[in-house]
C-alpha cells in the first residue's frame, strides 16, 4: 500500500487514465469490427466509409498516446490492404 501523498495521488491518476485508455481502445476495436463486417458483406461503399471512421479513431487514439503511433500505422495499413483487396475483387469479378 502506498504511504506518501504523492504515491497515493499517482494511484488515483493511474486509475482515471486506465478507464480512459480502455474506453479509447474499445472504441478502436468497435470501429474495426464494423469495418470487418462491411468487408464480409462485400459492400465497397460501406467498407470505405467504415475504413475512414476506423482510421480517424486510430489517429485520435495514437495522438493521445493511448496507442503507439507505429501500432496505429500498422493497423491502418492492414485495414487498407483488406479494403484494396475487396475493391480489386469487385473490379475483376
Amino acid at each position: 500500500m502506498a504511504h506518501s501523498l504523492s504515491s497515493k495521488k499517482r494511484i488515483r491518476q493511474n486509475a482515471k487514465k486506465r478507464v480512459t485508455n480502455r474506453a479509447r481502445k474499445s472504441a478502436v476495436k468497435t470501429e474495426i469490427r464494423h469495418f470487418e463486417k462491411a468487408l464480409k458483406d462485400g459492400n465497397v461503399e460501406t467498407a470505405q466509409q467504415r475504413f475512414r471512421l476506423a482510421v480517424k479513431r486510430l489517429d485520435k487514439t495514437a495522438s493521445k498516446s493511448t496507442m503507439h503511433k507505429n501500432t496505429a500505422a500498422r493497423k491502418k495499413s492492414q485495414l487498407a490492404r483488406r479494403l484494396n483487396a475487396l475493391i480489386a475483387k469487385k473490379a475483376s469479378g
